[in-house]
């Protein structure tokens, strides 16, 4: 493995991927009209420093950045994000992905968790997103978006996978 890391940070090597999960939301009782809303995240997420992403002594490890947009219905359309994606498949067997965003100068943070993930269920909790909208600066939840990553978006995805130097 010490091996393998070494190569890694010689080369210098990171990658990134183009994810997008669609689905619905609805706002919270008095945070936004009442309804049934499109939901959907398009998100590149990868790391700069390959060695230290797969090195489980490290911080970050399976840790990426996340760049992209979001469209929350009745609130934003493809508004510009960032923030984080962690793989946490050995301590809590989910992925999470946290990431901030503005409208109209107010701060939100989305969080949306895969969960459950073990080896027989990976088809559903690869593809079924739960998430959280608050409002950045009082914690006020206004909106519980459920996201899939849909199967016909495969290809895409996989065609995404860049390699890149740092």
């Amino acid at each position: 493995m010490l091996n393998l890391l070494k190569i890694l940070a010689e080369k210098n090597l990171g990658f990134e991927m183009k994810e997008v999960m669609s689905g619905t939301h609805r706002f919270e009782k008095g945070c936004g009209p009442e309804g049934e809303f499109p939901f959907e995240f398009s998100v590149v997420w990868g790391t700069d420093n390959l060695a230290d992403w797969i090195n489980p002594k490290n911080g970050n490890f399976l840790t990426n950045h996340l760049y992209g947009s979001v469209t929350v219905g009745g609130l934003c359309e493809n508004t510009e994000v960032k923030g984080t994606l962690e793989l946490r498949y050995f301590t809590e067997f989910k992925i999470r992905y946290r990431f901030e965003f503005e409208v109209n100068g107010k701060g939100y943070i989305y969080i949306g968790e895969k969960v459950n993930i073990k080896p027989w269920n990976l088809p559903v909790s690869h593809t079924t997103c739960f998430g959280t909208i608050v409002e950045k600066e009082s914690g006020r939840l206004i909106s519980r978006p459920l996201a899939f990553f849909r199967y016909s978006t495969i290809p895409a995805f996989l065609m995404s996978f860049r390699l890149k130097k740092r």
